[in-house]
């Protein structure tokens, strides 16, 4: 798997973010060598696991410039590093409970010269200001994770979806939803075809 099928999905990337996604797999491919931030067998999937993954949130939400976005236990850097690429007038934060995770996101970042990422080594509950959207994968229950971010969103509106939580899930979540009426699933397969995306969603949430 090469980069080749960003290009297919996001067809107006400049040279700068191609040349940027390009370098992700050697970076991470160095970084797991120190730190075991991705599981060696993912890592032979890394284009379709993690930065195809990451940028599904994309296909249902698009990001206007100068919004703010938190991605909340971010690990790696998934789902944000890939979106902090794709939308660079975008100012991602990304945070993680684990400073050692923090450590190799932040000098990805800092290697792919990505201005508009900061990144913390802290608990989401604890980060300041509010967000256009907060993003994240898979990393816990929604009736867990609702009450740590569900202060951080912003007031002003700058997207016609109402600010509030994209989420990267999958499996049955009809049980997990059900105190979340509100909430909207969207399928990732519809977009990719890629048979691990099969019960991959995006799960948004208006807050």
């Amino acid at each position: 798997m090469t980069t080749a099928l960003i290009h297919q999905q996001f067809p107006d990337l400049t040279q700068r973010q191609k040349d940027q996604f390009e370098q992700l797999f050697e970076l991470y491919d160095f970084w797991n060598q120190q730190i075991n931030v991705i599981s060696r067998a993912d890592m032979e999937h890394f284009y379709m696991r993690h930065l195809i993954h990451s940028l599904g949130i994309a296909k249902i939400q698009s990001f206007a410039p100068r919004s703010k976005i938190l991605d909340v236990g971010t690990g790696g850097g998934f789902p944000g590093i890939p979106l902090a690429i794709l939308f660079p007038d975008v100012q991602f934060t990304l945070v993680d409970s684990i400073g050692k995770k923090i450590k190799v996101v932040k000098a990805v970042a800092e290697a792919l010269e990505l201005s508009n990422v900061t990144t913390f080594h802290q608990r989401a509950e604890t980060v300041n200001g509010t967000f256009d959207f907060v993003i994240s994968r898979a990393v816990t229950r929604m009736e867990r994770f609702v009450p740590w971010v569900k202060h951080k969103i912003s007031s002003r509106q700058l997207h016609k979806r109402a600010n509030g939580i994209l989420y990267l899930k999958g499996g049955d979540l009809s049980e997990e939803l059900l105190a979340f009426p509100k909430a909207e699933t969207f399928a990732l397969s519809q977009y990719f075809a890629d048979p691990f995306f099969e019960t991959k969603m995006v799960v948004y949430l208006p807050l």
